[in-house]
């Protein structure tokens, strides 16, 4: 289909009279994007999900377009003031309590990952997991245990992984006398790395 004549089907099916082929161009070259409405019709024009048009979803307001679900359906399932869910998509940060929080996850079929991103608590979890691998990883299973509905014992398993790894990649630290400037600077970088993408290293740990 040539744009024009998908911007026709989104006229004449959809009633959106403003969209031209210059309009459909310019989504594809990534210049503009479509509204939520927008984005809908073009889905069903094209005979496919909205999900398939954007790729991995990563704010609240993409999840929700992916599945296809208007602003109202997620508030009303989350119990959430409409006014109030808009504004957190608006600015990405989730503000609902754990059973809006749960309802949220189901509504919208996030992983655990997903959820963390979404809620805004990625950042406070990484924080905690470098702690975590830089002392004595024990302590910080609780608090992780607050922050993740995952088993103490999952959570437990992970970290001494992450413990584990984490200080093996920097183990030639502990021997100044015998390593040279070079071999230092390599395992510190190996260790900045580790604890940069530590997020990246943790999820594969965690059952579904």
């Amino acid at each position: 289909m040539a744009p024009g004549h998908v911007a026709y089907g989104m006229r004449a099916s959809y009633g959106l009279t403003h969209i031209t082929a210059d309009t459909i161009t310019s989504w594809e070259r990534g210049l503009t994007a479509p509204t939520s409405a927008e984005l809908t019709a073009l889905a069903a024009t094209l005979w496919c999900s909205p999900s398939e048009l954007m790729g991995a979803a990563t704010t609240l307001r993409e999840h929700r377009l992916a599945r296809g679900l208007a602003p109202e359906d997620v508030a009303r399932t989350t119990g959430v003031e409409l006014h109030a869910y808009l504004r957190m998509e608006e600015t990405n940060t989730w503000q609902g309590n754990d059973r809006q929080s749960t309802a949220l996850a189901e509504a919208l079929s996030l992983s655990l990952k997903d959820f963390m991103t979404v809620t805004g608590r990625e950042e406070d979890l990484a924080a905690l997991l470098r702690s975590a691998v830089t002392s004595r990883w024990q302590g910080y299973v609780r608090p992780l245990a607050k922050l993740l509905p995952v088993p103490k014992r999952n959570l437990e398993r992970a970290l001494r992984r992450l413990h584990e790894t984490y200080q093996s990649r920097t183990a030639s630290t502990l021997s100044w006398g015998t390593q040279s400037s070079t071999e230092r600077d390599t395992s510190d970088k190996a260790g900045q790395e580790f604890l940069d993408t530590i997020l990246d290293h943790f999820w594969p740990l965690i059952p579904r």
